[in-house]
């Protein structure tokens, strides 16, 4: 069904639209509804926890009534076990700050496993809200053979109940429709009789399975499909194989598929920077244009097909449901150091960004756990290093194939990538060993959900987010930023009868030049040190900070387009390798110290982080370049 017949509503909507709160397990589709009733634009995924915050959209019903629509984290219960389903339990009490309680409650439940999902639908209409059933999925349980009547049901609960298949947006407009009956914003009929009965959570289970056994519907069918591909998936042999080969393959892809466009967008900013140049006579206007935006923010741009690729792979991953089989597959591993397979999905959302894998942690239950996976999330690659790594490993390892046709220089990404794992699980190790609460045992009790073919329409939109944050990125913070560094490597200007580059006498190589006293001994140049500074806003604006000082320092027939040639014949193998150890472990960008300091309630863990990060950074850059010096490479 078209999602034409819901139409999205603008935000500047008039105050006081009835607000309708969406609230479902995990995995139940209730993002994938929200998305179809606003038309916004929001990432669905196939495992439990993607939706850690409210999320807020607007529509129009038929009839005209304007409607704000919130997306609640999942949750199983009303009795919250971590902070994203305090965010359910609070929306719904209305304790939240600055929300009002809903007027009606939309409960999004599973067709496939209603037996679980009753009993949230019986938990939310003790709150007394006015009440409506989302009967989801319904075409994967008459796949299953599970008929389920809707009318029926509604009758069993008291409520209305509309089936719907949200990834194709059936049973939306109906939806909708439904808000426009006057009776549905009333007060349901209590379920149960006696308060005692109400708040006894044996008591629901009995009713859910009265309810299923009348409907005649109480029958368990396992889904043949799922628990074939998991036979090979979570075999304690196979499945760990295949988690390597696959994590492996997507490393190998980043540089190999990455290679036309790549070359495409250097192509494209090398002609944009020559015809600005012959456009412009020489001056400030054009250094600050050539030699500042261009090389510097061109010099980020160029890594967008391979960030785009990396998040491809990963999006297709959370749409299959095969994430949760890599927690199950890796709780083992997990549980030696001190956590449990529920830290592996917000520390794999830290590869995209820690920002995002620090807030996912809020669905970690135990308060140990959740901090020690905060505090080790930076350790993971995010898509900030990728501009780095790629630079060096362009300049500094050849490109050709080893052992069996592998790319040299995926090999050395995929190193890359897991030094920052096993750095983090040393970490993990290391607080498991000197705090007692890391040395409890902690069982992992996690959903499967069945497996799905991705949606392309879920995955095109993943990736236009991503391509939209890190153009808005490039074109803010980093192009700030890459001026006011243009600005610092400008001015002053160098005295009468100078013979060195302009730059070597303005505040920035001042700057430059008492960093490199620091950074001397792990082998940075004073270019590389002040690359360093505007890096700890954003870490890829160390590539366009070296573009841009690389740019105004040039002689000769340098260029601005010619960073990787240039550091690679300035730069000795040991600088190389040193600084590839520092961005392993680098202090964390400005907006994760700020996540981190909202997620923990205060200054000491932000403190404690940049401190251990810097630590373990500058050891590891230390080791790295006299050991690199030691083999010949310095």
């Amino acid at each position: 069904m078209s999602t034409a017949s819901v139409a999205p509503l603008r935000f500047h909507a008039a105050a006081g639209a009835p607000v309708v709160a969406l609230v479902g397990n995990p995995n139940c589709g209730k993002t994938a509804l929200f998305n179809r009733l606003t038309g916004s634009q929001q990432k669905v995924a196939n495992y439990a926890g993607v939706t850690v915050e409210r999320k807020e959209g607007r529509f129009v019903t038929p009839a005209g009534k304007r409607v704000r629509l919130l997306d609640l984290p999942g949750a199983y219960s009303l009795h919250p076990r971590s902070i994203d389903e305090q965010v359910t339990v609070d929306v719904l009490a209305g304790r939240a700050d600055g929300e009002a309680r809903p007027d009606l409650v939309v409960c999004v439940v599973d067709a496939t496993n209603l037996r679980r999902n009753l009993r949230l639908v019986l938990a939310v209409k003790r709150t007394g809200l006015p009440l409506v059933v989302a009967l989801n999925m319904t075409d994967l349980a008459e796949q299953r053979g599970l008929h389920i009547d809707a009318a029926a049901l509604a009758q069993e609960l008291g409520v209305p109940v509309l089936p719907t298949v949200a990834v194709r947006g059936q049973g939306a407009a109906a939806l909708a429709a439904a808000l426009d009956d006057p009776a549905v914003w009333h007060r349901p009929p209590a379920v149960h009789t006696g308060d005692e009965a109400i708040a006894d959570p044996a008591h629901d289970h009995q009713t859910v399975r009265a309810i299923l056994q009348r409907l005649q519907i109480d029958t368990l069918l396992p889904h043949a499909p799922s628990e074939r591909v998991d036979r090979v998936v979570l075999h304690p042999v196979l499945g760990p194989v295949l988690l390597l080969t696959v994590l492996f393959l997507i490393f190998q892809a980043v540089f190999a598929w990455a290679e036309l466009p790549m070359q495409a967008i250097e192509a494209a900013t090398a002609a944009v920077g020559e015809w600005i140049g012959a456009l412009l006579p020489e001056g400030m206007l054009r250094s600050l244009l050539v030699d500042g935006i261009v090389a510097g923010v061109g010099g980020v741009l160029v890594f967008l097909p391979q960030i785009l690729i990396l998040f491809f792979f990963i999006l297709v991953l959370e749409e299959s449901g095969y994430l949760p089989r890599a927690a199950f597959l890796l709780d083992r591993l997990m549980g030696g150091v001190g956590l449990s397979g529920r830290s592996f999905i917000p520390l794999l959302s830290s590869f995209a960004c820690a920002i995002p894998g620090i807030m996912a942690a809020r669905t970690i239950p135990n308060a140990r756990d959740r901090l020690v996976t905060i505090m080790i999330a930076p350790l993971m690659t995010c898509s900030a290093r990728l501009p780095v790594y790629a630079l060096l490993i362009g300049a500094f390892i050849p490109r050709r194939e080893v052992a069996g046709g592998l790319e040299l220089q995926g090999l050395v990404l995929f190193a890359l990538y897991a030094a920052g794992i096993l750095s983090a699980l040393a970490v993990a190790w290391l607080l498991k060993r000197f705090t007692a609460a890391g040395q409890q045992v902690r069982s992992l009790m996690m959903e499967l959900p069945n497996y799905h073919w991705p949606t392309l329409r879920n995955v095109a939109i993943g990736l236009w987010q991503r391509a939209m944050i890190f153009i808005k990125r490039v074109g803010g913070i980093i192009l700030a930023l890459t001026v006011l560094l243009w600005f610092m490597a400008t001015f002053p200007g160098p005295p009468a009868g100078a013979t060195g580059p302009a730059i070597e006498y303005s505040i920035a190589g001042t700057l430059g030049r008492w960093l490199a006293l620091i950074f001397e001994p792990i082998g940075f140049n004073w270019q590389i040190s002040i690359a360093l500074v505007p890096g700890m806003a954003a870490r890829e604006v160390a590539v366009s900070a070296l573009g841009t000082v690389y740019a105004l320092s040039a002689t000769g027939d340098d260029t601005a387009q010619a960073l990787t040639p240039l550091i690679a014949q300035s730069w000795s193998m040991a600088t190389a390798f040193s600084l590839l150890a520092w961005f392993v472990f680098a202090p964390q960008c400005l907006a994760t110290l700020a996540t981190v300091k909202r997620e923990t309630g205060g200054w000491r863990w932000v403190m404690v982080m940049t401190v251990y990060l810097f630590a373990l950074a500058y050891l590891a850059s230390f080791v790295t370049y006299r050991l690199a010096v030691a083999a010949g490479w310095g």
